[in-house]
């Protein structure tokens, strides 16, 4: 036998950890709320998808071919060991306005055309029914969006309509527009004149009468800064040179046509700067043959004029071999004479030039056999070309431009040096061949004055002869040059199809599902987190540190006397169940004194008083209910007896003992009410009276319930712990606060209260799920209210006999924690 000083440690160590069953099934009661709002959700990314326009990327590449010269790599020691391109200048130099120019000329981007509809603007680009010409030369301002309507096959009207709320975030959110074009009718073809605006229209297929749609005539300047901006450009990988362009665009076909259209106009560019040196070299072959071909008619002439005066048949016969040695010396000095002009044409233009060295002819162009000189110019050049395209980019200030005009600069020195010497050694050869003749000049002297005269004559002609034929090869040379030359890069994939990027739908599908169960789910944590109340027995149990008794179901009746009137239901059985606890708890008493209290009023403490004194006494034990609660009596009311007399007026001598014990209709149930209220409730409990009134009881009754007042609220409680054997702690789902618990807890813990048991009142079930079930704490069964379901069956009758609950209680019930 168990007596009523019980351990409680022990039942601390039987508390088993909370697993994550209890969460599942406790959030898992709101499956409607997740499913209305994962439900919502979709709706929502539905519509969006509906009226939001698709944006797709369009993705080209362009191949960087290696483009330094082994002379170039000589020179710049830093690219000796390495010969992989700059691709950030090429990366510059795609994002670059200059290019983006180049490519917007050759595409129709300054007018828009959209499809009029409800639901989304469609912009139709290639597939628009007409095309409007815009005479950038005038002065045109912006003309907002513009609606057109065919009237007939050749005519066609302008309007303008009122833009709703949501046409400020659109396309149409466009500038102000000309008024001067509204409700007229115009021709296709026909030139539209206003003071801001100069345009025609232009009809590219048949159009219906009445059929419409809407265009935008956009500023050059604004669309070369939306697609100078709209370009990305990044290399595929970190060991290649090949290089990715993409764009995204609402119009898969706009966007792809960009992007070839700046690949080709890169390609233009690198051919434009290759082709430069050919053309300058082009250039100077004409100047110097247009000078040479004017003396060279005068030289014929003459020479044919003085055969014609002196008779000269057979001159080659006439002159042997002096004259041949002449005019082979004769050439050698005008190749001569044309090395220094060179020398001398570059030492002034590398002097009078300032960093931009592009035109200069290279001497493998102009016929010199020079290789050191070649590599040294040919590496300027490459070098000053790479400056020009870098400052078509950055200004002169950047880090890579300082570092060419170094590279430059020291390329300028050494190549002045090498021309000076190259002119020392010529004009000494030059020397040297006009002393040989000179020699022959002397002998050539000696011979009739008539050849001698001839013989200089055709000298100058054979020299300008010779000249003008090699510059006519050369030309010829550098004319097929410039026709076999093509770019050193190459489209590797031009673009073709685009892949869309907004809106992401599966994404977003999945991010509705996702944020419909988790915003719920969210709220909930939070909202169980903020709520105070203590909602179930896991929460009881972890914020209690007292034994949990039993628990008593939420009652549906209209009566208080649950166990007395309705003995087959659900709740009174746990009241039986808490009967059984408490018989084995205080077994060894002879009269068994329990005490009911609560925190605060409201939890049911009479409630619970009342019905376990009714399960008592139909046990067949004579029980008395006591009614200690001075301040706020009830019990009286709950059974209907009149609360005139009772244990306040015993207790300030108005009445007798056997006057305040009053029978009730249910067999061994008593009760003394509380009587009147009295203005020291505190004081008369604590008389000498009050404990001589208990032993009385204690004589004819076998147990005594005593319903007082809450302990969180008065002070008569404590005292009267000392009367009783047995004491219940009424706690309620969903109306005590964990905070309320604090004392119950502190006092258990300073050892001030002793054989304290709580009892869990009002529980309701979440749905059709029970909570819990089993034993507690070794104190017999503890009945957890639940509806009828399968496993009740309609075993309890009168359950079926109760009235059905609001519609709405019935859907708070369902998401009742």
């Amino acid at each position: 036998m168990i007596d009523g000083n019980v351990d409680i440690s022990k039942f601390e160590q039987d508390v088993k950890p909370i697993d994550i069953k209890y969460y599942l099934i406790k959030y898992s009661r709101y499956w409607p709320l997740y499913i209305t709002c994962i439900f919502l959700a979709l709706v929502i990314v539905f519509l969006f998808h509906r009226y939001s326009v698709e944006e797709y990327e369009v993705r080209g590449s362009i191949l960087i071919k290696q483009k330094n010269t082994p002379e170039v790599r000589i020179l710049d020691r830093s690219n000796i060991f390495s010969g992989a391109n700059n691709l950030e200048n090429d990366i510059l130099l795609l994002t670059s306005k200059n290019l983006a120019q180049e490519a917007l000329n050759k595409l129709h981007f300054d007018v828009s055309y959209f499809a009029s509809t409800n639901i989304k603007e469609i912009e139709l680009y290639d597939k628009s029914p007409i095309k409007v010409d815009v005479d950038w030369s005038f002065p045109q301002g912006s003309s907002g969006v513009i609606h057109f309507t065919a009237i007939s096959e050749e005519e066609f009207v302008l309007t303008n309509e009122e833009r709703g709320f949501f046409d400020f975030l659109s396309a149409k959110a466009s500038g102000p527009f000309d008024d001067q074009l509204l409700n007229q009718t115009y021709r296709f073809g026909e030139e539209i004149v206003t003071e801001r605006t100069k345009f025609s229209v232009h009809k590219l297929k048949y159009m219906r009468p009445g059929e419409k749609l809407f265009f935008i005539v956009h500023h050059p300047t604004d669309v070369l800064e939306t697609y100078q901006r709209s370009i990305t450009v990044r290399p595929i990988n970190s060991y290649g040179t090949v290089l990715q362009v993409s764009t995204v665009s609402r119009v898969v076909e706009k966007g792809r046509d960009y992007v070839n259209a700046l690949m080709d106009s890169y390609l233009d560019y690198d051919l434009t700067e290759k082709n430069r040196i050919t053309e300058n070299t082009l250039s100077f072959l004409d100047q110097q043959m247009s000078v040479l071909e004017d003396s060279l008619r005068k030289v014929e002439n003459r020479m044919l004029n003085f055969k014609v005066e002196n008779k000269l048949m057979d001159v080659s016969s006439e002159f042997g071999g002096v004259l041949g040695n002449i005019q082979r010396l004769d050439d050698l000095v005008q190749d001569i004479d044309f090395e220094l002009s060179y020398y001398k044409s570059l030492q002034t233009y590398l002097v009078d030039k300032g960093a931009d060295y592009s035109e200069i002819l290279a001497p493998s162009i102009v016929g010199l056999s020079d290789g050191f000189l070649n590599g040294m110019i040919a590496a300027l050049v490459e070098a000053s070309l790479e400056r020009r395209k870098i400052l078509a980019i950055v200004n002169e200030n950047h880090p890579n431009v300082r570092q060419l005009d170094e590279q430059i600069e020291k390329m300028r020195e050494n190549i002045f040096e090498n021309i000076d010497n190259l002119v020392a050694n010529t004009e000494k050869r030059k020397a040297e061949v006009n002393k040989k003749l000179a020699e022959l000049d002397v002998e050539f002297s000696r011979l009739p004055q008539t050849e001698s005269s001839y013989a200089n004559i055709f000298r100058q002609y054979r020299l300008r002869e010779n000249l003008y034929n090699y510059l006519l090869e050369k030309r010829a040379e550098a004319g097929i040059a410039k026709a076999s030359n093509i770019s050193d890069n190459s489209v590797l994939d031009y673009a073709r199809r685009g892949s869309l990027v907004f809106p992401q739908k599966p994404q977003n599908y999945g991010m509705a599902v996702g944020l419909g169960f988790f915003i719920p789910l969210g709220f909930l944590l939070l909202f169980h987190y903020l709520n105070n109340k203590i909602m179930d027995q896991i929460q009881l149990r972890n914020s209690l540190r007292i034994p949990l008794l039993g628990t008593i179901g939420y009652s549906t009746k209209e009566t208080n006397m649950i166990v007395a009137e309705h003995p087959k239901s659900m709740v009174s059985e746990s009241f039986r169940s808490l009967r059984s606890g408490l018989f084995y708890i205080a077994s060894e008493k002879k009269c068994k004194r329990i005490l009911v209290t609560s925190s605060v009023s409201g939890e049911g403490k009479t409630f619970v008083s009342l019905n376990l004194a009714a399960a008592i006494a139909l046990s067949g034990k004579k029980t008395c209910l006591l009614g200690m609660d001075l301040r706020k009596p009830k019990i009286s009311d709950y059974v209907g007896i009149d609360n005139k007399v009772g244990l306040s007026s015993y207790l300030v001598g108005k009445s007798e003992k056997e006057d305040i014990v009053l029978p009730t209709q249910y067999e061994n149930l008593y009760i003394v009410p509380s009587g009147p209220i009295p203005p020291n409730p505190a004081e008369l409990l604590l008389k000498d009276k009050m404990r001589e009134f208990l032993e009385y009881l204690e004589e004819d009754f076998e147990v005594v319930l005593m319903d007082t007042p809450p302990i969180g609220l008065v002070s008569e409680t404590m005292d009267l712990l000392r009367f009783s054997d047995v004491n219940l702690y009424i706690v309620r789902q969903d109306y005590t606060h964990k905070k309320y618990l604090l004392m119950v807890n502190d006092l258990y813990a300073n050892d001030q209260i002793r054989d304290f048991y709580a009892v869990f009142n009002g529980l309701r079930s979440g749905g059709d799920i029970y909570d819990f079930g089993g034993y507690n704490y070794g104190y017999g069964y503890n009945y957890s209210y639940m509806r009828k379901n399968k496993y009740t069956g309609n075993y309890y009758e009168i359950d079926d006999k109760s009235k059905p609950s609001a519609w709405f209680d019935e859907i708070l019930r369902k998401f009742r924690a």
